[in-house]
């Protein structure tokens, strides 16, 4: 009944399923996929050092940490590790030898801050108060049944702007690049993060296996990107937007709305069922949008920090 942990082995198709399984069963507002944890690992920007983490008890796997530097962010010494055990098989210890492993690899790096999302339960944030971390922000996980919602019917456009799919842009997607970069650095976070590497975004966003090009909807004005509502599946019922914004210049016209009444509605007309999102509980303009949508929360979960040295 030994409990262990080790690196997950990108070559190893069991590895990247029971990794899968363990963050779905733990974390089921949030889509994954073998296919996508093999990705992440082979596609990792080399700054990030990246290390996804396994915990087995008698080869099976029971827990899961995601593990890395914040390449991108202006601060150094920034790290994140994101633990996640089986809901079935807790009280094990698997969770603490995670979080060790995790910590051991990111001081080893010079890391000084480490960041964690805990979800919003007295167990799990004892667990993290435990280990010396103390509690930020938080951010709410939204669901809609897409299959029996009443969606906001699509609205007459305004002069001057089209709806576009993310494919359309399949030949030269750097205006999307600039858009999510622009729309991200303003986005509420413990973490300024600023994305300037055009070719790590082709690996970690465009080709990502879960990103549909198809179902991503881009609100363009006068030839260009404004607004844009961008998409992810598991291929079969469960869709997902992972980041809706609007450039600077063209907030306060509801384009990001229009952005995404657009790929709901294709979404639920390509046969998916189910469509989950992610706040910030502090950004309330997102929050309205996505309940004016029908969405509602599931669950929360909550930053936490700890400081190391």
């Amino acid at each position: 009944m030994t409990v262990i942990v080790r690196d997950v082995r990108p070559g190893d198709r069991r590895d990247a399923e029971g990794f899968a399984g363990v963050r779905t069963r733990a974390l089921p507002f949030m889509l994954n996929s073998p296919d996508s944890v093999v990705h992440d690992i082979t596609h990792a920007h080399p700054d990030a050092h990246y290390r996804p983490l396994l915990a087995e008890q008698d080869g099976e796997p029971i827990g899961t940490a995601n593990v890395g530097i914040v390449h991108d962010s202006p601060e150094p010494g920034q790290g994140y590790v994101n633990v996640y055990v089986d809901p079935d098989r807790t009280r094990r210890g698997a969770g603490s030898l995670l979080v060790r492993a995790a910590e051991e690899h990111l001081a080893g790096l010079g890391a000084t801050k480490l960041f964690a999302w805990v979800l919003d339960s007295p167990t799990n944030r004892a667990f993290a108060e435990k280990h010396g971390y103390r509690a930020s922000r938080s951010a709410h996980f939204l669901r809609l049944d897409l299959a029996g919602a009443t969606l906001p019917p699509r609205q007459a456009l305004p002069p001057g702007v089209e709806l576009r799919k993310g494919s359309d842009y399949a030949a030269d997607p750097r205006p999307l690049f600039d858009l999510d970069a622009e729309t991200s650095a303003d986005e509420p976070s413990d973490v300024d993060q600023e994305f300037t590497d055009y070719e790590a975004w082709l690996r970690e966003t465009w080709d990502h296996p879960l990103f549909s090009p198809e179902l991503t909807s881009i609100a363009v004005v006068d030839g260009r990107p404004a607004a844009f509502s961008a998409a992810r599946t598991d291929g079969d019922t469960r869709y997902g937007t992972v980041m809706t914004g609007t450039a600077r210049a063209h907030r306060g016209r509801g384009l990001a709305k229009l952005a995404k009444t657009d790929s709901l509605h294709r979404a639920r007309a390509a046969g998916f069922t189910e469509a989950f999102t992610g706040n910030d509980a502090g950004n309330e303009p997102m929050i309205a949008i996505n309940k004016w949508f029908g969405y509602e929360i599931c669950a929360t979960e909550v930053r936490y920090l700890r400081e190391l040295g």
